[in-house]
């Protein structure tokens, strides 16, 4: 027989690819509270240094690149809760079998855009290896590279909710 569905407590199992997912959002949960708290630090001791010392050259540049890659990663972990922002009134009123078509059709949209944004990103990330950042001097590559990275584990979680969504109907 099939594998019982469950939250992972009292003897059910999960598929492994939800299984996955969610160890990949709750890394990602934990790498995006570090993000935001380097972001708060960062800015904290760049208006220390302006007010009593020399501006740091690097902090905005650092604090812009945390504030993307955290924005792309909470995007993620938005994905992987269902807490996007939708429009759900007309869909809401369909029978049961068009709803449950219409959340086929968008996480299908979902999986081309953010594939679309992986194999881009990691275009966009071997074009502009040979560049650095102007205040870090660190290669683009590792800027770059949240691109690829986050656009894979968007479309980890959008299949594991593909799965979940197909395997519940």
């Amino acid at each position: 027989m099939g594998q019982k569905r469950g939250d992972g407590r009292g003897g059910t199992k999960r598929p492994p690819l939800l299984l996955l997912s969610d160890i990949v959002n709750r890394a990602s949960e934990a790498v995006l509270f570090l993000m935001i708290m380097v972001m708060i630090a960062v800015t904290t001791l760049q208006v220390v240094c302006r007010l009593f010392f020399e501006a740091l050259i690097w902090s905005e540049e650092l604090t812009t690149f945390l504030l993307v890659a955290s924005s792309l990663l909470g995007a993620a972990v938005g994905f992987k809760r269902g807490s996007h922002i939708a429009v759900t009134f007309a869909v809401n009123r369909l029978p049961e079998k068009a709803k449950t078509a219409a959340s086929v059709f968008v996480q299908l949209v979902g999986l081309v855009f953010f594939a679309v944004v992986a194999y881009y990103g990691a275009v966009l990330m071997k074009s502009e290896a040979m560049q650095t950042t102007p205040a870090m001097g660190i290669s683009m590559t590792w800027i770059y590279l949240m691109y690829p990275v986050i656009g894979a584990v968007i479309l980890l979680h959008l299949l594991a909710g593909f799965g979940d969504t197909v395997g519940r109907r």
